[in-house]
């Protein structure tokens, strides 16, 4: 296997894990939807949903959501998760919406996938004036020993958590907000090892190498003494917003994307 896949084949990797991601992904605190989005319900874009762990938020929160995402299996277990969000096939460098049609833009732990160039102009056309293009990630509070620990069991995906550079570069925002939020996730030993299994560097491994990660899991597990009550992982939940320029002040050749 090829000791580096690509970022096509790590996003690719999402499908065969689906069950896992559902379970063991965690969710994403509610005051920091809130911030994302504002209070008054409206139309948000959500690209690369996943399984809708933030659609679930969205929707419960009065907004009517568009889901997309390019994987088939992800999207049907968002379907089924949040019926009242409407899914669709689609990739972020490609929103198959009219323009300004929109008043929120959210990616929520899937910024990293995309391609800047071709997605901010994407997102910057279905947006409507004074909308807002909004970004989340949850990353695991290693500053707690533990957690320390089993970051350096499964790893660092080695993602950016802040999109700031390429949004403002884009010529196509207003100056990015962001914000920080705390968040708690409860665990059980197998929610645990599904939290794990859904990483793409992990899906990817071969049987014998992904076990072995996973036994080093459940000894963290064990030592941490809680059993059948489940374990609490930290997260920092970072937020990151921009305002999208009125179509006078933007560059407009950000805008010119050939999709040929």
């Amino acid at each position: 296997m090829n000791e580096h896949p690509s970022e096509q084949s790590r996003a690719r990797s999402f499908g065969r894990v689906v069950a896992a991601y559902d379970s063991g992904r965690p969710s994403y605190p509610s005051d920091g939807v809130d911030w994302l989005t504002g209070a008054t319900p409206t139309r948000v874009l959500e690209l690369g949903a996943g399984t809708g762990k933030l659609t679930e938020q969205l929707v419960a929160a009065g907004h009517t959501v568009v889901a997309t995402d390019p994987s088939e299996p992800m999207l049907r277990r968002l379907g089924e998760r949040v019926p009242a969000a409407r899914p669709v096939l689609a990739a972020a460098e490609r929103i198959p919406l009219a323009a300004g049609s929109v008043g929120v833009v959210v990616a929520a732990q899937s910024f990293h996938w995309f391609d800047p160039a071709r997605a901010l102009p994407e997102a910057a056309r279905v947006l409507r004036p004074g909308g807002m293009l909004s970004v989340v990630w949850n990353s695991r509070d290693e500053r707690i020993p533990w957690v320390r620990r089993l970051g350096a069991i499964i790893g660092d995906a080695g993602h950016t958590v802040d999109p700031t550079p390429a949004i403002e570069a884009s010529g196509l925002f207003h100056p990015v907000e962001s914000s920080t939020f705390r968040f708690w996730q409860s665990l059980t030993r197998e929610s645990l090892r599904d939290l794990v299994r859904s990483r793409s560097d992990i899906a990817l491994m071969s049987d014998l190498d992904r076990d072995r990660v996973l036994r080093k899991v459940d000894g963290l597990y064990e030592e941490y003494g809680r059993g059948a009550d489940g374990m609490l992982l930290p997260y920092l939940t970072r937020t990151f917003r921009a305002t999208v320029l009125a179509r006078t002040e933007m560059d407009t050749d950000a805008l010119l994307i050939d999709f040929r």
